[in-house]
């Protein structure tokens, strides 16, 4: 009996510590504004943060892992228009990124991995897909300017 206090005791304390271990901070610009706030873990960016203009406009929000971008964020601009978004992994781009053009719509899509284009890239102008490229290693090594080409060259399931 003594042994499972000493265990739920020893618990109470590792929670308690680990409550006290996460503050959540806001960071404002000179002029008062509020810059950025999230939670910070041991000294480090940790869990959900958002990021603001001097207008109080949103510029970017996600969350952090160990000090790095992780996981899905989303870019606006100074209007709120957003300007992209995509996957983090330990603080590299990675995964599919979109990329939107003035009025909020995107313009192109792209596979990246370790923060450099590797897969495919899907060009859009005024909301249709126009031109799709492929990538290795940073380097452009094709492009297609219709969809029965590239269906010919590629298959379907290497956009997911």
């Amino acid at each position: 009996m003594h042994f499972k206090a000493f265990l739920y005791v020893c618990f109470c304390i590792f929670a308690f510590n680990t409550i006290l271990a996460k503050t959540y901070t806001k960071n404002y610009y000179d002029s008062g504004e509020l810059k950025s706030e999230g939670w910070i873990d041991d000294n480090s960016k940790s869990g959900y943060w958002l990021f603001y203009y001097k207008n109080g406009k949103v510029s970017e929000q996600g969350h952090y892992k160990n000090n790095k971008k992780d996981a899905y964020w989303h870019y606006f601009s100074k209007h709120g228009k957003p300007t992209k978004a995509g996957n983090y992994i330990k603080g590299k781009k990675s995964k599919w990124w979109l990329f939107y053009d003035s009025k909020g719509f995107i313009n192109h899509k792209c596979q990246l991995s370790m923060g450099i284009k590797n897969g495919y890239c899907l060009k859009y102008i005024n909301q249709k897909l126009t031109s799709a490229e492929k990538y290795k290693d940073g380097q452009k090594i094709k492009e297609w300017f219709s969809f029965s080409s590239f269906r010919s060259e590629n298959k379907l399931s290497d956009l997911r």
